[in-house]
C-alpha cells in the first residue's frame, strides 16, 4: 500500500511538469484557419477577419477586444488544435462584433501571454502536451 502511494504521489507531482514539457510555439496560416472555421459552420460570414496591416480602414466601434481561449491537444496534431481553438476565438469575436453592430474585426495580433506577434499572414498558438493556446488582440470595425 506504502509502495502504491508513493507512485501515485510521484505521477501526481510530475503531471504538471509533463503537462508544459512540450509547450512549443506554432505559426499557421490565419486564412485558412478562418476559411475551416466558416467550412464548418462554427462562424457564419456576416463579420470578416483581418490581421493587422492587411484590411480595409473603418470606423472601429471599440478598440481593445481580447481574447484567450485553450483547447484539448492531447494526441491532436499541431493544425488540427491550432485551428480549432482559432475557430473558439473566432466565435468569440464575431459575437462581440454582431453585439457592437460591427462588420469585422481588424487589426488582429496574437497576445499570448500578453507578448504580442504580428503577421500578416499568420497566427500564434501555443502547444503543450495537453492543452493549446491562441490569444488574441483586435478591434471591432465597421468598413464597408
Amino acid at each position: 500500500m506504502k509502495a502504491f502511494a508513493l507512485g501515485l504521489a510521484a505521477i501526481l507531482l510530475a503531471a504538471p511538469a509533463v503537462s508544459m514539457a512540450g509547450d512549443k510555439v506554432i505559426h499557421l496560416p490565419f486564412d485558412a484557419g478562418v476559411a475551416a472555421a466558416k467550412q464548418t459552420g462554427q462562424i457564419d460570414g456576416s463579420v470578416r477577419f483581418y490581421l493587422a496591416g492587411t484590411g480595409p480602414r473603418g470606423k472601429i466601434v471599440d478598440d481593445n477586444v481580447t481574447i484567450s481561449r485553450k483547447t484539448n491537444a492531447f494526441g491532436k496534431s499541431d493544425a488540427d488544435t491550432c485551428n480549432r481553438v482559432l475557430a473558439t476565438d473566432l466565435i468569440y469575436l464575431q459575437n462581440e462584433a454582431k453585439r457592437a453592430g460591427a462588420n469585422a474585426v481588424v487589426d488582429i495580433i496574437s497576445n499570448y501571454n500578453y507578448v504580442e506577434f504580428k503577421d500578416g499572414q499568420n497566427f500564434e498558438c501555443h502547444k503543450g502536451f495537453l492543452m493549446s493556446g491562441v490569444a488574441l488582440k483586435a478591434k471591432l470595425a465597421k468598413v464597408p
